[in-house]
């Protein structure tokens, strides 16, 4: 998952709704999410960019990836449902649950990359509040992985 990082550099999930996701793995709502919001120059709620620039959410450029990681990682999910019905080995499971966490974290972390390297540059170079509210986006989801 190390190179996965590499080639998937982050986007913003819009209004704030990462964790919620994250903590639910509500991949359905993640692939509805990223589908909402495909197209570049289209308003985007929580992002804050109009038509008038061609800004758009720097995971787009790696939707068909991510969207292939969240696949495998809800595959690992599933995985470990079948693993507790069959009533497996609780080191077994944890060992499992241990590998999921990380691959989230990884996707988590090459959104961040994306994200800063997309969104919060953009708006630093646009200036002003817009720049502020980006910089502490950034802080705050930061935190959030930091804590998870």
């Amino acid at each position: 998952m190390a190179n996965d990082r590499a080639d998937m550099s982050g986007g913003k999930n819009p209004a704030g709704k990462d964790s919620a996701i994250i903590a639910d793995l509500g991949l359905e709502a993640a692939t509805a999410t990223v589908e909402e919001h495909a197209g570049a120059g289209e308003h985007h709620s929580g992002c804050d960019c109009d038509s008038e620039h061609d800004h758009h959410h720097g995971y787009l450029d790696n939707k068909e990836n991510y969207l292939k990681r969240l696949r495998r990682i809800e595959g690992q999910v599933r995985g470990l449902q079948k693993m507790v019905l069959d009533e497996k080995y609780c080191i077994d499971i944890l060992t499992q649950i241990s590998a999921t966490s990380k691959a989230l974290q990884s996707v988590a972390l090459a959104m961040l990359d994306e994200h800063m390297s997309t969104c919060v540059v953009h708006a630093a170079r646009e200036g002003g509040d817009e720049a502020e509210i980006k910089l502490a986006e950034a802080s705050d989801a930061i935190a959030r992985l930091v804590r998870s």
